[in-house]
Order: structure tokens, then sequence, then C-alpha cells
């Protein structure tokens, strides 16, 4: 959902929907719209499970469907795109540098993500007072990605590089990656391309750490 549809969801979805709900309909997206309307008209830790499954006419079972957490539908739209890491990672060209394939894989990473697909733990960040939620489960996707990383970058050097260094990269990388994100996205609808944004905020990581990864073997 756009950050326009989500802002018109909340403004004026009161009115059309009926007393017992929304119609029965299990989606991922009409629970998000659900859960949107409460965090902002009661903050997200006043807000419930059941709460969010009576707004969005499922049952409470249904909602295990789709998340394993309240926290998660803060993070719909990052997790839909940090899914197609594997992929992006699988397909990075065997013959570029590890310091380049590095930098490569994370823009191509953010060119996936749709242009204005903000997440709430982002756009509505103050607004539903999501703060401490917002660092907790923002670290546990960070780590994720920057194992991943991690992981493909441990492939890619040559035997004797350090693995302090390798997983040091990772780590700078990706940090550079959720701040480049996260200035794009606090930027407001006027905001500008995403993987623009992350391509300058990770290039000079990534080449800064290239002397270690990119040492040839011996």
């Amino acid at each position: 959902m756009t950050e326009s549809d989500r802002l018109g969801t909340a403004s004026g979805g009161a009115g059309t929907r009926s007393r017992g709900g929304r119609p029965r309909a299990s989606s991922r997206r009409t629970l998000e719209d659900a859960a949107s309307e409460l965090f902002l008209e009661q903050g997200y830790a006043r807000t419930t499970i059941d709460q969010i499954a009576q707004r969005a006419g499922v049952g409470r079972n249904t909602f295990f469907n789709y998340f394993a957490a309240k926290s998660d539908l803060l993070w719909l739209d990052a997790d839909e795109t940090i899914s197609a890491l594997p992929e992006i990672l699988g397909a990075a060209p065997h013959d570029l540098a590890p310091s380049s394939a590095l930098e490569h894989v994370i823009v191509a990473l953010a060119a996936r993500h749709p242009h204005r697909a903000v997440p709430i733990a982002l756009s509505q960040r103050e607004p539903m007072a999501t703060h401490e939620e917002f660092l907790a489960a923002g670290l546990a996707r960070f780590l994720l990605v920057a194992r991943e990383l991690a992981d493909f970058l441990r492939r890619r050097v040559v035997d004797d590089v350090d693995a302090n260094s390798v997983r040091a990269a990772a780590n700078a990388a990706a940090a550079a990656a959720a701040t480049g994100a996260g200035a794009w996205a606090l930027a407001g609808v006027e905001r500008g391309d995403l993987t623009v944004a992350v391509a300058a905020a990770v290039a000079p990581v990534c080449r800064g750490f290239a002397p270690v990864l990119d040492r040839p073997g011996r």
C-alpha cells in the first residue's frame, strides 16, 4: 500500500466500515490496513492482535496465518523486499570483484522495492508511537541481511581474507543501506529514488573495503 493510500485509509475508512468490521477477507494487506488504522487511533502499544483481526473481519488464527507477531505489520513492505535477497545474491555476476559484488546486490535489492512502498515502521513512527518496537524489530531485520551478505562475501573472497573483515564489511554495508533507505523513507512524499539514495550511501563503504575484500589469491 502506498503512503497516500495509507493516509486515506486512516482518515476515511471509518465511514465505510460496517459496525462489525470489514467483510471477511483474509489477506496480508487487509490486516495491514486494519492495523494502520488502529495504530493511528490508539497507538501501537495499546492495539492488540484481537483488535486488528476484528477490524479486518477475520479470526485470530487467520492473523497468525500471515504474521508471527504484531510487529511484523510494521515492516510488511520491507519484508517483501528482503525476501528477494537470496535470489539477488544468486544472480550476482561472477566476474565482479567482491566489493563490487557487494555493492551490486545491495543496489539491486533497493531497485526491487516498489517506489512508493514505505513501511509504516518508518512513515508513521511518531503518530503510532512505535519507536521502541521500531528499534527492536528493525535490528532483527538488519542482522538477517548482514548475515546473508557476509555469507555471500565469504564465498567470493580468497581464503586468506580474515573472517572478521568479511563480517565488518557486510555489517557496514548493511548499515549504510539502512541509513540510505531510512533517509529516503523519512523524506516524505517528495522523496526521490530509493535506488539512488541507497547507492550513494553504500558505494563509499564498499569501495573503502575493496583493498581487503578484493585481494587476489596467492
